[in-house]
């Protein structure tokens, strides 16, 4: 009764606030779910998701709220589709467009995804756009660009996009795909360099780190990193997404945050061969180890930083991709390691497994940096040229023994050429 008493003077809740962080229970088991009568009556929208009878967020006295934005999310996926619930129900005005008219129809009416997060249900703050791209005066009305369509299609998109982007009033522009582009071997930053400028790539920003879309719409605590050439926008661009639930963390290198991203996927394929293969933990962790030294060696050879590797971006998101069966990339080489062809695997995933598509332009980045790195080569080898899986594990199992422990002589060569395109260190 006393509880019933206390709920029923609490003041009310602010329109469309996320109430199921349980700040006093941060590191507990979840107390069980309140009886409908007590709880908020703007909650309605999200019958599944495991609300906590609290009223508020927890947030920092100290800390003041950020301040409302109007977000255009470029793609309605798992990654584009869960950012946006999380911004919607962060306050933020959201427009999530897609190429889909189905998915757009039926999104405004059911508040609902048909295709990914389906048993999710989104805020009223979210609204659907499309299938025909944003024109220039809807573009040109956003705070927040978001863009989360797979790398591949990034370049195309930003072309039609160009005619519609301000220089001297541009939106925060924020990138959370992950990947290297077929056939130019480039990185999100060197795309939108060429697509759009090198003033707009300086300050784009990019997010990045271990966040699976299903865990962030239960609002499962998440912590990653964003990433800008700009350390004001990167900050800008944290606190747009920053809350308890959803920690941001701004840093200034978004070559390495990108490699990162990337290379992870690679190695999640390798996690998940070994998997299937019947290798256990002891197989897996060490895998995921020498998977971080490989990508740390590759990254420092192409010019990043290399704590940047050990960051939530880096090893965080190499962790989660390498050991969960969530992780598409996991479930595409676990399938691999137990027989089946890659084309049935793609065939049958229901999504885009970026690792697969990136193993190639890493191969050919491997190359070019002559950098050693046997367990991106052996992915790529199994993918593209049919080298069989146990063979292949067999064979990385009996190479010579190595130092555990090492970085390329030389380093920064790609980067610095990067860099100059953006004018950047330049006399």
């Amino acid at each position: 009764m006393r509880i019933r008493r206390l709920l029923s003077h609490a003041p009310a809740p602010a329109p469309h606030r996320c109430p199921h962080f349980p700040h006093r229970l941060l590191f507990r088991s979840p107390p069980p779910p309140a009886p409908q009568s007590l709880r908020s009556p703007h909650l309605v929208y999200a019958p599944t998701r495991h609300i906590q009878p609290y009223s508020r967020p927890f947030r920092m006295p100290s800390t003041p709220p950020p301040p409302k934005s109007k977000v255009l999310v470029f793609g309605a996926g798992n990654f584009g589709s869960c950012l946006a619930d999380h911004l919607g129900d962060s306050e933020h005005e959201v427009f999530m467009w897609s190429r889909e008219e189905s998915l757009v129809e039926y999104f405004n009416e059911h508040h609902k995804n048909p295709y990914y997060l389906k048993d999710n249900c989104f805020p009223p703050t979210v609204r659907a756009v499309g299938p025909d791209l944003p024109d220039a005066g809807f573009v040109k009305a956003m705070d927040v660009l978001l863009f989360a369509i797979p790398t591949q299609g990034l370049r195309a998109l930003l072309t039609k996009l160009r005619p519609s982007l301000d220089n001297a009033n541009l939106p925060l522009l924020i990138f959370v795909n992950k990947g290297i582009e077929t056939g130019t071997n480039a990185l999100t930053l060197e795309i939108i360099a060429d697509t759009c400028g090198k003033e707009i790539a300086r300050v784009s920003s990019f997010l990045s780190g271990p966040s699976f879309a299903t865990e962030i719409v239960r609002r499962q605590p998440t912590m990653v990193s964003i990433a800008s050439l700009s350390e004001d926008h990167a900050e800008k661009a944290s606190l747009v997404f920053h809350q308890p639930w959803f920690r941001c963390y701004p840093g200034n290198d978004p070559i390495g945050l990108e490699l990162a991203g990337a290379l992870k996927n690679v190695y999640a394929i390798a996690s998940g061969i070994a998997e299937g293969l019947g290798y256990e933990n002891n197989s897996r962790a060490s895998l995921i180890t020498r998977g971080l030294s490989e990508m740390t060696r590759i990254g420092v050879a192409y010019g990043a930083n290399p704590l940047t590797f050990l960051s939530l971006a880096g090893v965080g998101d190499l962790f989660l991709t390498c050991s969960s069966s969530t992780s598409r990339n996991y479930t595409v080489g676990y399938r691999l390691g137990r027989g089946e062809s890659l084309e049935e695997v793609l065939r049958t995933l229901g999504s885009v497994a970026e690792g697969v598509t990136t193993a190639k332009g890493l191969k050919a980045i491997v190359d070019d940096l002559d950098v050693p790195a046997p367990l991106a080569s052996a992915v790529y080898e199994v993918l593209y040229e049919g080298r069989n899986v146990r063979e292949q594990a067999l064979e990385l199992l009996a190479r010579p023994m190595v130092k555990e422990l090492d970085l390329p002589v030389k380093s920064g060569g790609p980067a610095r050429a990067l860099m100059k395109k953006l004018g950047i260190g330049e006399d």
